[in-house]
């Protein structure tokens, strides 16, 4: 009998946890300072972490952090309460960060498809070699578009097309600058692995 008290309290705990961020959305669309306080100090560290593989420039990244939460509050009206929350505030938050990074992509860096280098792949066990500290250091060298694409293709998982259309760029030019920064990227690790 124990047991099934004890299974129904962590059933309760789960249920509440959901329960909890229902009433913490419904509070802050209700406009309560406390409750939108306690949603952001809840959820903008994971925000922020999104945010700094993007830019190594912290008053560029509270920018867009500020930007994100801005959105996030505007819209929670019209989160569904389906999926994942967390996931709902990381799409915003990438959202906010290639808005960003499309008024500063420069028509320089954009090229043409014919100029495509062939794929650079990387053997798995160099960059296994590496932290991710590492690792997020040599991506923050990386140009703002590669960097960018770099971060939306292998990180977040989005298409060549859906990069594209977030950093308003072809999708050849976004395998181009994938291309590219994995041979950076690749050069970089080969040097510190030497």
């Amino acid at each position: 009998m124990a047991l099934n008290v004890h299974s129904r309290n962590k059933t309760s705990v789960k249920d509440a946890g959901q329960h909890d961020i229902k009433v913490l959305i419904s509070q802050c669309i209700a406009q309560d300072i406390h409750a939108q306080k306690a949603l952001y100090d809840k959820f903008s560290p994971m925000a922020y972490g999104v945010i700094k593989r993007y830019t190594r420039h912290d008053e560029i990244a509270q920018e867009m952090l500020n930007d994100s939460f801005y959105k996030i509050f505007t819209k929670l009206d019209q989160y569904a309460h389906t999926g994942s929350f967390e996931g709902w505030i990381r799409r915003i938050v990438i959202n906010t960060v290639t808005d960003h990074l499309r008024k500063y992509i420069r028509d320089k860096e954009m090229l043409h498809a014919a100029e495509m280098p062939d794929d650079v792949y990387m053997k798995e066990d160099i960059v296994g070699n590496i932290s991710y500290k590492e690792l997020l250091a040599l991506i923050h060298e990386l140009p703002d578009t590669q960097r960018a694409v770099f971060n939306l293709f292998v990180l977040d998982n989005l298409s060549h097309k859906e990069v594209g259309e977030h950093l308003g760029i072809t999708e050849s030019n976004s395998r181009w600058h994938l291309n590219d920064a994995r041979k950076r990227l690749k050069e970089k690790i080969n040097s510190i692995m030497k």
